[in-house]
């Protein structure tokens, strides 16, 4: 019996990441060092380990309520409160979920109907676009280049218009994968000015909110956006916590009543235990990001000097632990060609830009969530390549 015609159908429409075939692909070449996937390399905190090893001790291994324990969302509001000056009310505007990634899945299920568009400025993180079509709606990219990467009002606007009512959403993540780039707060009010004309819901994906590497701290578009903002957020990069799987919807209590429906049954709740460790991280360790924030800042800067001396053009990163970079002129403008080479003759892996979208070829980009060690050996690595190939195309 061959079951397989009888999968939905979406699943047609979309691939695994081309991020994670492509660093499977590599993986197994002897001595690579591999500067691609988005994981922290720091340790979650002692003290975040320890609270989660008091519950565990003290038996909270039973199911929370869907929304998450109420301490943690109260520390959730006090947290963003202080950090962002954002409010959302701890028992109705929160919702504790298993990572930014089930926030995202909830939240694009509950507001996607078929034929709906969502409008992605690119190049992108390549999670939106598999849930997105997967509920049988689609994405318009908005070309970010000729800007620095930044979505600008007047592109905006015309997407807005051009798309029409089929327009459900706007997904802007900020600071961004894979660019790096953040927004100002000028910047946000004019974004904001243009969405509140529309009758679209805005999913703001700020899980790199704490690595923010500008003199503002983090600007949220819920701050000026509240009715029509969902936020999403995690503690995976914040806390170097990934495998715990932590993260949050914030939203309006309207909004917040109907996306709870789509999280409680995908996951009915996050596990207890981690959300005790959240607890301890969102209040006695508001601050652990600082040191790993100014780690990351020399690791950018390190990079960019290197790469920029090779020929690469890189726009500056204010935010997360990425460079997206452009291939220099003379050399193979297939991303992926490109690195499988330098993979293969230099053992050093990043991420070809193509899977970051139609408008990411061209480009490399390059996780700084290594240690400055790995980082000088694989810069060495690739200016030997660089000189090695240069003018052959």
């Amino acid at each position: 019996m061959d079951l397989t015609k009888r999968f939905n159908k979406n699943l047609n429409r979309i691939e695994i990441s081309l991020i994670r075939q492509f660093d499977q692909a590599i993986s197994e070449i002897p001595g690579i060092l591999r500067l691609t996937l988005g994981e922290p390399d720091f340790t979650t905190p002692e003290h975040v380990k320890e609270a989660a090893k008091a519950a565990i001790d003290a038996n909270q291994s039973h199911y929370t309520g869907m929304s998450g324990l109420l301490a943690l969302r109260q520390a959730a509001s006090q947290f963003v409160a202080d950090k962002y000056n954002l409010h959302y009310r701890a028992e109705d505007e929160i919702l504790v979920t298993i990572g930014a990634t089930e926030a995202l899945s909830a939240t694009l299920t509950a507001i996607l109907e078929p034929g709906d568009v969502v409008l992605l400025p690119a190049p992108a993180y390549p999670g939106y676009e598999p849930i997105i079509k997967l509920v049988g709606a689609s994405v318009v990219e908005i070309d970010t280049r000729a800007h620095q990467f930044i979505l600008t009002p007047e592109a905006l606007e015309e997407a807005l218009q051009e798309q029409g009512n089929r327009v459900k959403a706007v997904i802007l993540n900020y600071p961004a994968n894979p660019t790096g780039v953040t927004y100002s707060k000028e910047q946000m009010q004019a974004l904001a000015g243009v969405l509140k004309k529309y009758q679209v819901f805005v999913v703001c994906d700020e899980v790199y909110s704490e690595l923010t590497y500008t003199d503002q701290s983090h600007v949220s578009l819920g701050t000026y956006l509240p009715d029509q903002a969902i936020l999403i957020n995690g503690l995976s990069k914040s806390h170097a916590m990934t495998g715990w799987r932590l993260g949050f919807i914030f939203a309006p209590a309207s909004l917040t009543a109907q996306l709870i429906k789509s999280h409680q049954y995908l996951v009915t709740a996050a596990g207890t235990m981690n959300q005790y460790a959240a607890i301890e991280a969102l209040t006695v360790g508001k601050d652990d990001a600082e040191p790993m924030k100014q780690e990351y800042i020399k690791r950018r800067d390190y990079i960019m000097d290197a790469m920029s001396s090779m020929g690469f053009e890189i726009i500056r990163p204010d935010g997360a632990f990425y460079i997206f970079a452009k291939i220099p002129p003379g050399y193979n403008q297939d991303s992926f060609a490109f690195l499988k080479a330098l993979a293969y003759e230099k053992a050093v892996a990043f991420i070809p830009g193509a899977a970051f979208g139609t408008y990411g070829e061209g480009y490399v980009r390059l996780s700084y969530a290594a240690s400055m060690e790995v980082i000088q050996e694989a810069m060495r690595r690739l200016k030997e390549f660089m000189e090695e190939h240069a003018g052959e195309h």
